[in-house]
């Protein structure tokens, strides 16, 4: 079985499909990373959702958000890749898929994102490059990176 790569707005995901996007991310974010933080910012809404599915199971997303919500360029956020899957790069492969979605659905090439620091190198692999200073986001050390 291959890996499935889908992009939907919020409204046409099916309940299951939000249901195992948030599991994700809150097993990872949340739990794996032990950091009490609110997860539903309410941007959910106005992103589009890259995920992927492989043998029927949720095992990376990324929000897709258009300019002006949390930057002013698109964004990508919620990076995240079950942790049972990252052995397999998948987690270079999401970022691929996000950045060809930024182009193909906000017609954007510059994208702005909030990364984790320990994460620099992967995201600079990705042609990100850092653009602020260290800074805590819900005690995590974090920086802004932009891709032109």
């Amino acid at each position: 079985m291959t890996i499935q790569w889908k992009i939907k707005p919020f409204e046409a995901l099916s309940v299951n499909e939000l249901y195992d996007l948030l599991k994700l991310r809150s097993e990872i974010f949340v739990v794996e990373q032990n950091c009490v933080y609110l997860d539903l910012d309410g941007k959910d809404k106005l992103a589009l959702h890259l995920f992927a599915e492989f043998e029927g199971k949720v095992v990376a997303h990324a929000r897709l958000i258009k300019p002006g919500i949390s930057f002013d360029n698109a964004s990508i956020g919620r990076v995240v890749v079950d942790a049972h899957y990252r052995d397999r790069k998948w987690g270079h492969d999401l970022m691929r898929e996000a950045i060809a979605g930024i182009a193909q659905h906000y017609g954007e090439s510059k994208i702005t994102i909030g990364a984790q620091l320990y994460l620099k190198k992967f995201y600079e692999s990705h042609g990100f490059v850092q653009t602020s200073d260290m800074y805590l986001e819900d005690d995590i050390p974090h920086i802004d990176m932009k891709r032109e």
